[in-house]
C-alpha cells in the first residue's frame, strides 16, 4: 500500500470515529432533553392538581399534593411507611422469584415437549381464563390471613406472564439451529445453553419485566382482601377512614416503586442482552 493510500484509509477511519463519537453524544442530548420533558410534565402535574385542589375540585375527593406530602412526612417520622413498605415489597418479591421460576420450568417443558403442551392445554387456559383476584379468598383459606397468601397471589399472576413468554420463546427457537447443533453432537444439556436459551432470552426477560409491576399488584391485592400491614393495608385503612391523602399517599408509595423497579429491570435487559447489540 502507497503512502497516500494508507494516510486516505487512516483519514477514512477518522471520519467513521467522528461520526460515531457525534451520533452518541447527539443520543446522550437526547435522552437529556426527553428526562427534563418528563420531569417537567411531572411538575406541571402537580402545580395544576395544587391548584385545582379547592378551587375546582373539591378536596375531599382529590386531595392535594401538599396534603398528600404532609401524610407521607407523617408516615416516615412515625416508621409506619418503611415498615409496611418492607412487608409488601417482601410479599412482592418472594412472589415474583416462585412465580417466575415455576413459569420458566414449565414454560421450557411445553416448549420442548409438544405432546406434554397438548395434554394439558386445555387446563392451563382453563387456569388462566380464571379472574386472579377471585383467588384470593381461596389463598386466604389456604394460607391464611399472613403474608403467605400474599406471596401466593403475586406467585399464581408471575406464573402465567413468565410461563407464556417461555413458552413462546421456547417455541420460536429456529428448527433449523436446533438440527444443526443436534448434527454436531450436541447433547440436550448443551443444546440449552448454546441455542435455546440465547434466543428465547428476549422473550423470558420481556416476561420478566412485564411481571414485576404485576406482581406487585398482586401481594397489594391480597393486603386489600384481608391483611393487618402492608401498603395496601395502608391504602385500604385510609379509605375506610375517607382519608383521601392516606389513599394518594399509599398509591403515590406504589407508583414510585414501580418506576424505581421498572428501571432497574431496564438495565439489568441491557446487560443481559447486551451480546444482541
Amino acid at each position: 500500500m502507497s503512502f497516500s493510500a494508507a494516510e486516505g484509509a487512516d483519514s477514512g477511519g477518522l471520519r467513521v470515529s467522528a461520526a460515531v463519537e457525534e451520533q452518541e453524544l447527539r443520543t446522550v442530548r437526547r435522552r437529556r432533553i426527553l428526562r427534563v420533558i418528563q420531569i417537567a410534565v411531572g411538575v406541571v402535574f402537580l402545580v395544576s392538581w395544587q391548584l385545582a385542589s379547592g378551587r375546582l375540585i373539591d378536596p375531599f375527593f382529590a386531595s392535594s399534593p401538599l396534603e398528600v406530602g404532609a401524610k407521607l412526612v407523617i408516615w416516615v417520622e412515625r416508621g409506619i411507611l418503611f415498615r409496611n413498605l418492607s412487608i409488601t415489597l417482601y410479599a412482592m418479591l418472594a412472589g415474583f422469584l416462585i412465580g417466575s421460576l415455576m413459569g420458566f420450568v414449565v414454560g421450557f417443558l411445553f416448549g420442548r415437549y409438544e405432546s406434554l403442551s397438548a395434554i394439558f392445554d386445555p387446563y392451563i387456559t382453563a387456569f388462566y381464563s380464571l379472574p386472579k383476584i377471585a383467588l384470593a379468598p381461596l389463598f386466604i383459606m389456604w394460607f391464611g390471613i399472613g403474608i403467605e397468601s400474599k406471596i401466593a397471589m403475586s406467585a399464581i399472576i408471575v406464573f402465567f406472564l413468565v410461563f407464556l413468554n417461555t413458552y413462546s420463546g421456547v417455541r420460536d427457537v429456529s428448527a433449523v439451529h436446533i438440527n444443526a447443533a443436534r448434527i454436531m453432537g450436541a447433547s440436550e444439556l448443551q443444546l440449552l445453553r448454546i441455542v435455546i436459551a440465547p434466543s428465547a432470552a428476549a422473550w423470558v426477560l420481556a416476561g420478566l419485566k412485564v411481571s414485576v409491576p404485576y406482581a406487585l399488584i398482586g401481594a397489594v391485592v391480597g393486603e386489600f382482601m384481608s391483611a393487618n400491614r402492608g401498603i395496601g393495608y395502608l391504602i385500604a385503612e385510609a379509605s375506610a377512614q375517607f382519608d383521601t391523602a392516606g389513599v394518594f399517599a399509599g398509591l403515590m408509595v406504589l407508583a414510585v416503586v414501580g418506576i424505581i423497579l421498572s428501571e432497574v429491570i431496564k438495565r439489568a435487559e441491557k446487560r443481559i442482552l447486551r451480546w444482541r447489540l
